[in-house]
């Protein structure tokens, strides 16, 4: 599939490269990766994919049309009836209570990730909401796609994870994404397609900035002070 979706991706290409080799995407392919780095990052992505959750809601009363208000409630519903489950039923066997998971306070890449988010959804049209989306949607099948071509590990959690976001089923998501903003760009301005640019752009740094954050376990707010929670 050609056109502007890719041309997004191929000016970010050495970011998602590095996302790609970064030591904590590399232990789960290699089923390496320590399991408290593993459960720091299933609680802050559980945290994540609520506020992704609530961007489809979002888009979709922007979508004018229904084709789209359709395909959202689709997503909305596959992130929170799919993705979520497996991160429940993840941190279920790594003994991780409900009630500890939603007790889970949100680091502040993870909370200045979602802001960036959920302002992008209010704020932008759809087109700019899916440039913001990208980057989670479909780096996470190339991460799936790539550390499956190399052998899935025995690992029982590892190899759930890597299946989970190599399966034809979130590659479709990512194709209808794709779809959409490529439409959307054919008869843009050069002024919006280069928001929808630094939209892609700024998503794939904060794609990079989660993995290192669950690989250093780094909260980032300062020791004496704790987040306000939702």
């Amino acid at each position: 599939m050609n056109g502007f979706s890719l041309t997004l991706k191929q000016r970010a290409e050495a970011l998602w490269r590095s996302i790609l080799w970064h030591p904590f995407v590399q232990g789960i392919g290699k089923g390496t990766l320590p399991k408290d780095r593993y459960e720091f990052f299933l609680r802050q992505d559980y945290l994540y994919l609520i506020e992704f959750s609530r961007m489809f809601t979002v888009l979709a009363a922007k979508a004018v049309r229904l084709a789209d208000m359709a395909y959202l409630a689709k997503l909305l519903d596959l992130t929170l009836n799919t993705e979520m489950d497996l991160h429940r039923k993840t941190c279920a066997e790594l003994g991780i209570s409900p009630e500890s998971l939603e007790k889970t306070q949100p680091t502040l890449v993870t909370q200045a990730y979602t802001d960036f988010l959920v302002k992008t959804a209010y704020v932008e049209p759809l087109a700019g909401g899916l440039a913001a989306l990208l980057p989670c949607a479909w780096g996470y099948v190339v991460i799936g796609k790539e550390l499956k071509a190399g052998g899935v590990p025995q690992d029982p959690h590892y190899k759930a994870w890597i299946e989970t976001y190599a399966s034809k089923e979130f590659e479709e998501v990512t194709d209808w994404m794709r779809t959409r903003l490529d439409a959307f760009a054919v008869h843009a301005p050069e002024g919006e397609k280069a928001l929808w640019h630094e939209l892609f752009q700024t998503s794939s740094r904060y794609e990079w900035l989660f993995f290192e954050m669950a690989w250093t376990k780094e909260t980032g707010w300062p020791k004496d002070q704790a987040p306000r929670k939702r």
